[in-house]
């Protein structure tokens, strides 16, 4: 665990001291090493069970995906952020990176934590980092607004955690991951434990976000800078998720009731967000909806708790993670040159950038689920679990499959098939520094194709 999160940690005083002209490429290397050095954590000898193990912190198969898709995408967000603070002064430059670097250490502490406690705390930090990017490097004047919606949403939603993780304390004697899930079941009679399994699992249903819940999520992804909005939804939506699956296991055995509202929510949120995703005209918006579809998804898989459930769950995560991220980066190339995220302003860019055009399609092709990448095989391990749950599930999952590809193939055409506008007369080439981000995201998609137990969680 050291060996990633004592470079992460130096990696601040490497900012403010590498010369102004270095700064970039000296993070960028650093970070992709340490990126590079995660990869030995999925060299897990034990296929179930927890290793890298410390007093504090851990690794087991669920927390080892998300924790490389962490640091993976360090790197990642500093080649995307080059450009639009390039004409800032370095020492913003500076504290805009070691936001980012905050980021990435408050993420390794929340997954790699065996205490409940101290992932609530490093759960809640990740807030400020975010909150900063969005309100100081966002993009337009509502970006405080935004700030202020995701702030409080999120606080809102993980106050009651607070609470139901004391009355645990005080019920079980211990908040260890490591020994709750063996303790015996809650007795859950009463209106009170009803509530205190809503507390439970309410923090982390706003930050999926489930349906219902899920205001904040496009205004902060809009309003963010490129780097905010490949955090928030490359890794931020699954602490959700991922904090989901390690309180669900202790919650039984009133789960089986108290859970059908929530997938019905989730269930309809694919529906709903998908309809919402035809009618929008701003591209990061159209990604930012197209998100909450997707985790509405993870939510249905992770309430309904079987083993392959749960897998597709935490495939679906990691696959939308990458996929997520490579289409913001996307929309965030088309906006330094047209300055503009409105879709019908920023089409026929095929004739201009075709190699750009190749990347769009790859991605829209991973986002509506295309086979054999892993984002087929998590949403397909999903409806199948649902189905086998209650065959009436088919027709909701069915059709938000049916509107996934649309709404991807209506944004794939929208921007880059048709004419070019006449308004856009001169644009600059694609850069090197574009296509390696491209490829840095989509390599790891395709090789997951090949190795896909690396993700795929307990279900060994």
């Amino acid at each position: 665990m050291l060996k990633i999160l004592i470079p992460t940690l130096m990696l601040i005083p490497t900012t403010w001291m590498t010369p102004p002209k270095w700064l970039w490429s000296a993070t960028l290397m650093h970070s992709l090493l340490i990126a590079l050095t995660s990869l030995s954590w999925l060299t897990n000898k034990a296929e179930t069970g927890w290793s890298f193990l410390n007093s504090y912190m851990a690794t087991d198969p669920l927390s080892t995906p998300l924790l490389v898709l962490t640091c993976w995408l360090l790197p990642l967000m500093i080649l995307a952020s080059q450009s639009h603070t390039a004409l800032e002064p370095p020492n913003r430059q500076r504290t805009f990176i070691t936001l980012l670097i905050s980021l990435q250490i408050f993420l390794i502490l929340a997954f790699g934590a065996t205490e409940i406690i101290m992932f609530y705390v490093m759960f809640e930090a990740t807030l400020i980092p975010t909150l900063i990017l969005i309100t100081r490097w966002g993009n337009q004047t509502e970006r405080l607004n935004a700030g202020i919606y995701f702030l409080f949403y999120t606080l809102a939603g993980s106050l009651p955690l607070l609470v139901a993780l004391l009355l645990l304390q005080n019920n079980t004697g211990t908040l260890s991951l490591l020994t709750l899930p063996y303790s015996g079941p809650v007795e859950l009679t009463s209106y009170a434990h009803k509530l205190w399994w809503a507390g439970c699992l309410l923090a982390f249903l706003v930050k999926m976000p489930l349906y219902g819940a899920h205001l904040w999520l496009p205004k902060a992804h809009v309003e963010a800078p490129v780097a905010g909005s490949m955090i928030l939804a490359a890794v931020l939506l699954k602490l959700g998720g991922y904090g989901m699956m390690r309180m669900v296991v202790m919650l039984e055995p009133l789960t089986k009731e108290l859970s059908y509202p929530f997938i019905v929510f989730a269930l309809w949120g694919v529906i709903m967000t998908g309809s919402i995703c035809l009618r929008q005209t701003d591209l990061k918006s159209l990604i930012a909806y197209s998100s909450v579809s997707h985790m509405g998804l993870v939510v249905g898989g992770i309430l309904i708790q079987t083993p392959w459930s749960f897998s597709g769950a935490l495939v679906l995560m990691v696959a939308h993670g990458l996929a997520s991220s490579t289409l913001f980066c996307l929309a965030n190339t088309s906006y330094e040159r047209t300055h503009s995220r409105t879709m019908l302003l920023t089409r026929g860019l095929q004739m201009v950038l075709p190699l750009m055009t190749a990347w769009w399609f790859i991605a829209s092709l991973a986002n509506l689920a295309l086979p054999p990448l892993p984002n087929l095989m998590g949403e397909l391990m999903i409806i199948t679990s649902l189905f086998n749950w209650s065959w009436r599930t088919i027709a909701l999952t069915g059709t938000g499959a049916l509107i996934t590809a649309n709404y991807s193939l209506y944004m794939f055409l929208m921007t880059q098939r048709g004419p070019l506008p006449a308004h856009i007369i001169a644009l600059a080439p694609s850069y090197t520094r574009e296509h390696l981000l491209m490829t840095l995201h989509l390599i790891p998609l395709i090789l997951l194709i090949l190795k896909p137990e690396l993700i795929w969680g307990w279900a060994t």
